[in-house]
This record gives C-alpha cells, structure tokens and sequence, in this order.
C-alpha cells in the first residue's frame, strides 16, 4: 500500500509539472511566433517603395552592363593597363551585384539579368573595334561616361531611398564608382 501512494504522489507531481510545462509552453508560442514573424516581415516580405525599387534596379543594371563590357574588354583589349582595369571591373561590379542581388532576394524584388538596349549596342560596336581603338571606346564609354552617369543616377536615387538595405547599398556604391571613374579619367587615352 505504500508503494501506491507513492506512486500515485510520483504520479500527480508528474502530471502537474506536465500541466504547468503544457501552459508555459502555450503561453510563450503565440508571442514568439508573431515576433519570428514580425522579424521575416521586415527583412523578406516588406514591400519596397517605387524608389526604392527603382534605385536596386538601377544598381543591379550598372553592374551588370560593366560586368559586360569588361568581359569583352578582358579579351579583346590590346594594353595591359585596359585589361587590368577591365578585370577591376569584373571583381568590382561582381561581387556589388551579388550583394544587390542579396538585398532584392529579400526585398522580393527582380532585377534585370542582362545589359540594356543602350548597352547591347555599344558592345556591338566594341565588338567590331581592335586594338588601340578597342582600347580608346572602351575607355570612354564603359570606364568614363558609364562611371559618370552611374555616379549621378547613385546621387540622385540616394536623395529618396528610405529603406536601410538599399541605402546602405548605395552608401556602398558610391565610393567604389567615384574610384572607377577616378581611374578611367587617369587612363584616358
């Protein structure tokens, strides 16, 4: 007889503390799961402002336009100097748009993949230059008057982004692009 009520005491304690672990368990899920969600919400699914979309959208095309020009440079430049900078170029701009591409992955934001019109069309004229020609083109249009209108849309979008991730982003940008233009100025043929 003793051994059952010890047993039945061993047994209501167990049951208690399970009721309590039950209650404290339920009592924490709802809190904790709103903040989880609460937290994901503001860093995947909160939705961009036009121009702050606008502004990734523009970083990721820069990037992407001088990524390639500066493949076409690495193989068709004729001096040593251009195909340093080009490959500066293809680290530089390499890795800003994997970072843009961090940003707009959470922001849920797509970004374009490949040059636009504008920039298509000067790589078919790059494409039919050799030489000191090739070089000079190059120069000036990927490495000055890209770096150029690149800085000032950066400038421009920077006055209105609101979200940190983005504005940290163009924060980023910035100097590396005043760096790149620096260069190209220097180089200038």
């Amino acid at each position: 007889m003793h051994k059952s009520k010890t047993l039945k005491g061993l047994l209501a304690v167990t049951a208690v503390a399970a009721m309590f672990t039950t209650l404290n368990a339920q009592a924490q899920t709802p809190s904790g799961t709103a903040q989880n969600s609460a937290t994901a919400q503001t860093t995947a699914g909160a939705k961009l402002s036009a121009g702050d979309e606008k502004a990734l959208k523009d970083m990721a095309q820069a990037n992407v336009n001088e990524i390639a020009a500066a493949k076409i440079a690495l193989s068709k430049a004729k001096s040593s100097d251009v195909k340093a900078f080009a490959q500066k170029m293809v680290d530089d701009h390499g890795s800003a748009l994997t970072k843009v591409q961090t940003v707009a992955e959470q922001k849920g934001v797509t970004l374009p993949t490949e040059p636009d019109a504008k920039h298509k069309a000067m790589a078919d004229k790059l494409d039919k230059q050799s030489g000191e020609a090739f070089d000079k083109m190059y120069m000036e249009n990927a490495g000055t008057k890209d770096h150029k209108m690149v800085l000032s849309k950066l400038q421009a979008d920077a006055k209105n982004i609101k979200d940190p991730d983005v504005k940290a982003l163009a924060d980023a940008h910035t100097p590396v692009v005043e760096q790149h233009l620096k260069a190209a100025e220097q180089m200038s043929m």
